[in-house]
């Protein structure tokens, strides 16, 4: 490179599990450029991960669903205004790590002199970017992880960690740990977490069979139940109180930060295959997760003990073969590793 960029803008506009796999992109470009101000423009529900990271100075946030979902004159007139943010911050350096036509777009009218997309064909238009080399196109069968660190590698980046971390705030774990001590989860007591939601239905193990399976560690493990909702399973907490086990904690109102620091106290975390399981696994927690039989191997967590149950349909996954992956990582002894503020 015979440029030494002073501010440069990452767009990073993936969903919630995008934006934890390329934590280790972000992670690398702060330490390319130790003096360089990063903005990242970033989703408004992914925004607190990045902020939890340290990676970025400062963050652009994007309500992209509003954007697609909202009236039409609204969302080009905040288009426009997104535009002309870009353009007054003179970003000398854009970085378009999940590179999709519009971000690609908006990277090209930042007006910034050196501009490097991920090449995703039928996806980006990356013909915008000018910095040279380009990276390789972008290989569909890589994990994300590796996708994101390999469209770095014209800046000279390689061979670096390919670990999401997170980190906790102390206002984070406080709060936290006095809703811990309102439900009087007692410091001894294993915490076990269970996510039952998902994107899609379709990727849903029964309500019900979490209920059977937190019962049984509940009767044979002595261990605590936290069951955790967010905006989408809202729905589905009054069944949730319902169902499962008397003592069950649910968690259905906590902040981003704050659904990290609970993670980071859990001995395991049974999940369907969505967002907070990628919270859990960057906060060093093991995870069992639940999935279709032929599902992409490209979001698996890259680290740690994690088990993987697949069935052809997720709906036939049993409660014992979940409860014995479960028991197995309880019975080694193995807990997160809290990534302290």
């Amino acid at each position: 490179m015979d440029f030494d960029p002073r501010n440069i803008l990452v767009i990073d506009f993936g969903q919630l599990g995008d934006v934890v796999l390329s934590l280790p992109a972000l992670k690398a470009i702060r330490q390319r450029f130790p003096r360089a101000r990063i903005t990242v423009a970033v989703g408004k529900s992914c925004a607190q991960v990045v902020e939890l990271s340290g990676y970025a100075d400062t963050t652009l946030v994007v309500d992209r669903v509003a954007l697609r979902d909202g009236a039409k004159l609204w969302a080009v007139m905040r288009i426009m205004r997104i535009v002309k943010e870009v353009r007054h911050a003179r970003f000398d350096f854009v970085i378009d790590l999940h590179s999709l036509s519009e971000t690609n777009l908006l990277g090209f009218l930042s007006r910034a002199p050196h501009r490097l997309y991920a090449r995703r064909p039928g996806r980006s238009l990356d013909f915008l970017s000018n910095f040279r080399p380009q990276p390789a196109v972008e290989d569909k069968a890589a994990h994300v992880v590796d996708r994101y660190l390999k469209m770095l590698e014209p800046l000279g980046i390689k061979d670096v960690e390919r670990v999401p971390r997170l980190r906790t705030r102390p206002e984070d774990d406080a709060a936290v740990e006095q809703l811990l001590k309102r439900e009087k989860a007692h410091s001894g007591t294993p915490l076990i977490g269970l996510f039952p939601g998902a994107g899609h239905p379709a990727r849903r193990w029964p309500l019900e069979r979490f209920a059977a399976l937190a019962e049984k560690l509940v009767r044979d493990d002595g261990v605590r139940i936290i069951v955790f909702a967010g905006p989408e399973e809202r729905a589905m907490v009054k069944e949730m109180r319902a169902i499962f086990p008397k003592g069950t904690i649910i968690f259905d109102r906590l902040t981003l930060p704050q659904l990290a620091a609970a993670l980071a106290r859990l001995s395991v975390f049974v999940s369907n295959d969505t967002g907070p399981m990628h919270i859990a696994t960057a906060m060093g927690v093991s995870v069992v997760l639940l999935m279709e039989r032929g599902s992409a191997d490209i979001f698996l967590p890259v680290s740690g003990q994690h088990q993987v149950i697949r069935d052809s349909r997720i709906q036939d996954l049993t409660v014992d073969e979940v409860y014995a992956a479960a028991r197995e990582i309880l019975a080694s002894g193995r807990t997160a590793t809290l990534f302290a503020g």
